[in-house]
């Protein structure tokens, strides 16, 4: 036959298993691959983003060695660039096409890894190179306008003075 004594101690068994449970449980949370974390980071980004279109992890840079912490902030650095999906589409973010020419930005910050928690760090700039490009194709252009204007002038310039010298001999 069961006695208070028993019931009471049942009670503190179950009840100290389930406050061992709640321990346990967060320290078993997943952890994140690094590609996982930056991939989290992408999509908050693009959450919080102003502009039309979503941006996709174009490039990413090797993880950092060091601590196995998966609460302990890690560096990372990647890069997004534009797609065509607009950020209403319904479409997973890897099936959305790179925009062309669309803008190239380079991120680097830090994340943490434990799943659990969703801190980041991370700081986006617009890669200057593209625009670059943009400026040096639009000068080679120029430049190539202007050299076959200069090859005109030159061989009308020429034909002047082969006139010139045609009316000399004759």
């Amino acid at each position: 036959m069961e006695t208070q004594r028993d019931r009471t101690s049942l009670e503190r068994w179950s009840l100290l298993l389930v406050l061992l449970g709640l321990v346990i449980t967060p320290a078993t949370s997943r952890t994140l691959s690094y590609r996982e974390a930056v991939l989290r980071v992408v999509d908050s980004l693009n959450q919080r983003s102003s502009e039309e279109n979503l941006y996709r992890l174009l490039k990413l840079d090797s993880e950092p060695q060091g601590d196995e912490d998966p609460n302990i902030p890690k560096p990372v650095s990647f890069t997004v660039k534009e797609t065509v999906c607009p950020k209403t589409t319904q479409q997973p973010l890897e099936q959305c096409d790179f925009k062309d020419n669309g803008p190239v930005k380079q991120c680097d910050g830090t994340v943490i890894l434990d799943s659990d928690r969703r801190h980041f760090d991370i700081n986006c700039d617009e890669v200057m190179e593209i625009r670059f490009g943009r400026l040096r194709d639009l000068i080679r252009r120029g430049r190539q306008k202007i050299a076959e204007k200069i090859q005109r002038i030159g061989q009308q310039i020429n034909n002047i003075f082969r006139k010139l010298q045609a009316k000399k001999e004759s």
